[in-house]
């Protein structure tokens, strides 16, 4: 990692911290408890791949750093909102999120349900809220809740959950993770430019490869760093995905071969951003921190 890319993304977490915080209800507001778990859930902790991927497209369109801040939060809120009911019995059953309790074992299961729901409301709001073009607006909105909802984020985990314990082929994993991890990862790009202009054609084209290439080498490396990390390094409980006898790239293609489909990925994402020249360093620098991450 370079310095200058690394300085911008401590930055710009550090800025989106801030903005959660002013973003989400305030605990001591009734009903308290809802309110520090939904803080709880979302700050203080996770890479913000998101956020950083709306700050990095926004600064391609000149957007308003205040938009920016409000979409970068919307879809992080989203994205905490998935993992909070991810983590719960009914689902994946885990303990241990961004290093410390998930959300149902530190409170309970019907605040963390609560917690989720309340997240994704909020996530809408905070995008509807702030100055801004009120057809861009509507057009934003309509882009998260897509990516989010049964066509995208929570189609994903449905197939996800219905998938243990079969054997899945690459074009029906690969379809699997588009929806789960990838839809939101797009969402962040293409609502970061959002902010400063309305795409063409050929500009959101070049933004779905690059997205659709990062956001399926996000799960490769996440199922790479499954088998072969620990619990520390990553902040959940490593392994589980065996444990539990879901389809994963390893499990289909091995830890070689996984690690060689992230690398081809990384590249596919490069030449997506050919189009925009050097002011697509920030969408290139990210590329290459998710393939090259280790947690």
């Amino acid at each position: 990692m370079n310095e200058q890319f690394g300085n911008w993304m401590r930055q710009t977490q550090a800025t989106c911290e801030t903005s959660l915080k002013q973003f989400l209800p305030d605990e001591n507001t009734v009903p308290q408890q809802l309110h520090a778990a939904m803080r709880y859930a979302t700050l203080d902790g996770g890479k913000r791949v998101r956020p950083l991927l709306v700050h990095a497209a926004g600064q391609l369109f000149d957007a308003p750093a205040a938009l920016l801040s409000r979409a970068a939060a919307a879809v992080e809120m989203i994205h905490a909102y998935s993992l909070v009911h991810d983590d719960m019995p009914c689902m994946d059953d885990d303990a241990l999120r961004r290093g410390k309790p998930t959300v149902h074992v530190k409170y309970d299961e019907a605040t963390a349900l609560l917690v989720g729901d309340a997240l994704q409301a909020q996530a809408f709001l905070v995008l509807t809220e702030g100055e801004g073009d009120a057809t861009a607006r509507l057009a934003m909105l309509q882009l998260l809740a897509r990516a989010a909802g049964s066509v995208g984020m929570c189609g994903g985990q449905a197939i996800d959950l219905a998938s243990v314990g079969v054997a899945l082929n690459r074009e029906q994993l690969e379809q699997m993770h588009r929806l789960k991890t990838g839809a939101l990862l797009r969402a962040s790009v293409l609502l970061g430019a959002m902010c400063g202009k309305t795409l063409t054609a050929d500009e959101t084209a070049a933004l779905d490869s690059y997205a659709a290439a990062i956001g399926l080498a996000f799960q490769v490396v996440d199922d790479v760093l499954d088998a072969t990390a620990d619990s520390a390094t990553l902040g959940k409980t490593a392994g589980k995905d065996a444990a539990d006898n879901k389809p994963t790239f390893v499990s289909l293609m091995g830890l070689d071969a996984s690690r060689a489909l992230a690398t081809q990925l990384c590249h596919d994402a490069h030449a997506a951003l050919g189009r925009f020249g050097d002011k697509a360093g920030l969408l290139h620098d990210l590329a290459d921190l998710i393939v090259q991450r280790q947690a």
